[in-house]
C-alpha cells in the first residue's frame, strides 16, 4: 500500500470529529438541544468532506503528488459515513423514530427531499467505489461517479434552504464548490499541468 502513514493520518482526521461531537454531547456542552447540534454538524461535515474529496484531483494536478488521489476513495467513503450519521441523527433526535411524522416533515420542509436525493446518490457511489464495480462498469464507472458534482449541488441547496437567514458561511462553501467545478471544465483542466511544468523566470535563469 502506497503512502500508508498519509492514509492512516487521513483516517484518523476523519474519524476523530464524530467521536469528539459525541463526547461533547455526553459532556453536555452542546447547548439545550444537543441532538439538533449533532445533526447539523454531521450534515456540515458531510459537505466539507465532499469538497475536500473533490479537491484531490485538482491538487494532484497542481502539485504532481499522487498522494492526494490515493486517499480520494477513502474520503468519499467517509462522506457516506458522515451522511449516514446525519440521517440517523435526524431520525433519532428530530423525529424520535416517529415514522408518522415523516410525511408531515416532508411537506413542511422540502429540503429533506433534496437531502434524501443526495443520500441516495452517495449510496450509489459508495456501493460502486470498489475495484470490482470499476471493472464491471468500465467507462460507465467514471460517468456514474460524476454524480459527486450533482451531490455537491444537492448538498449546497439543502444547506441553503436551512440557513436562509445567514448566507455568509454558505457562500464560502458555494464559492469553493464553484471553483472546483470550474477546475473540472476541460479547457481549464487541460491548462493546470501546463501551469505546473512551466518554468518560472528564476528557474530559466538557473
Amino acid at each position: 500500500m502506497r503512502y500508508p502513514f498519509w492514509r492512516i493520518g487521513v483516517f484518523i482526521a476523519a474519524a476523530v470529529w464524530p467521536l469528539l461531537w459525541l463526547y461533547q454531547a455526553w459532556a453536555d456542552v452542546l447547548g439545550p438541544d444537543p441532538g439538533k447540534v449533532l445533526v447539523d454538524r454531521q450534515g456540515l461535515g458531510t459537505l466539507i468532506l465532499l469538497l475536500i474529496t473533490l479537491s484531490m484531483t485538482p491538487l494532484q494536478k497542481l502539485t504532481g503528488w499522487a498522494g492526494w488521489v490515493a486517499v480520494r476513495r477513502q474520503l468519499g467513503l467517509w462522506c457516506f459515513a458522515y451522511v449516514v450519521l446525519h440521517l440517523s441523527g435526524y431520525l433519532a433526535f428530530i423525529l424520535g423514530f416517529d415514522w408518522s411524522q415523516l410525511g408531515v416533515e416532508l411537506r413542511k420542509r422540502p429540503y429533506i427531499i433534496v437531502g434524501a436525493l443526495g443520500f441516495l446518490c452517495l449510496l450509489a457511489l459508495a456501493v460502486t467505489s470498489n475495484r470490482y464495480s470499476q471493472r464491471r462498469l468500465g467507462a460507465r464507472w467514471k460517468k456514474l461517479h460524476r454524480l459527486a458534482y450533482v451531490i455537491l449541488g444537492l448538498g449546497l441547496l439543502h444547506m441553503l434552504w436551512i440557513v436562509r437567514a445567514d448566507l455568509k458561511e454558505w457562500a464560502i462553501y458555494a464559492s469553493i464548490g464553484a471553483l472546483l467545478l470550474v477546475l473540472r471544465l476541460p479547457p481549464v483542466a487541460r491548462r493546470i499541468p501546463r501551469l505546473i511544468t512551466k518554468k518560472t523566470p528564476s528557474a530559466r535563469k538557473a
